[in-house]
């Protein structure tokens, strides 16, 4: 049993539990509910009406937050030859092969988005059981196996605030939508972006009812259940 300290309980008492709030009431709870020392970090979690262990129902895409998750992101690119100056001169923290390779087998992994170019990738591969492990493992389908010449762009999205999304063994996605210290309406405007995202990478194999219920929270604040009907209807504009 989860044993919570005086500053959680005292937050959870703004919080009904047996009440669905609209998104931008949820923020606005969120907010006034955080009682960390640091500025924390808003989440979502949906869970998802779809079976994980069905290939045909798994959910894996890109969001891009149009105000960013308000913290520098590191970005690592596998990458050989001209690939590695075109990395660089994007802006890349990291690029290289066999040297990054190496390090990451040693146990380095400071860094927070990792992309690869498509020769990388029978290298880079036996490194699938440590970097999967952390979300970290470049993947075609979360757009992170990338072209040389398609790098600039997406290096410039990952440090704008492009995250990845995908169906867990639970059931449930999990996403970072910004810090506390965000104003409320970049906020919204960052969970419209990544519930369009997600509304629109729905499997044809989906059956019934595809989000089933959706919670607000910070690093160290309480849960807040969202109303799905305003929620799954929110778009980018």
């Amino acid at each position: 049993m989860t044993v919570h300290g005086k500053k959680f309980i005292e937050a959870a008492k703004m919080i009904d539990r047996a009440a669905a709030y609209e998104p931008l009431v949820a923020i606005q709870l969120a907010k006034k509910a955080t009682h960390a020392k640091f500025d924390e970090t808003v989440e979502l979690h949906l869970r998802m009406g779809l079976d994980p262990r069905n290939a045909a129902q798994q959910v894996r895409g890109v969001a891009l937050l149009p105000h960013g998750l308000g913290k520098k992101v590191r970005v690592l690119v596998f990458s050989q030859g001209e690939a590695v100056r075109i990395a660089e001169a994007a802006g890349a923290d990291y690029a290289g092969g066999d040297e990054l390779i190496k390090k990451i087998e040693e146990g380095w992994l400071d860094f927070d988005v990792a992309m690869a170019t498509p020769e990388m990738m029978s290298k880079v591969g036996r490194l699938g059981k440590i970097l999967g492990r952390k979300g970290l493992m470049p993947n075609p389908k979360a757009g992170t196996v990338v072209p040389a010449e398609n790098l600039p762009r997406v290096i410039e999205e990952a440090r704008k605030g492009r995250v990845e999304f995908k169906l867990d063994r639970t059931a449930i996605i999990h996403l970072p939508l910004g810090k506390v210290s965000f104003e409320e309406n970049r906020l919204l405007e960052n969970m419209a972006a990544v519930i369009e995202a997600i509304m629109k990478a729905k499997p044809s194999a989906a059956k019934g009812q595809y989000v089933r219920s959706a919670y607000l929270t910070t690093t160290m604040g309480p849960g807040i259940k969202l109303d799905l009907r305003p929620t799954l209807t929110l778009t980018a504009s």
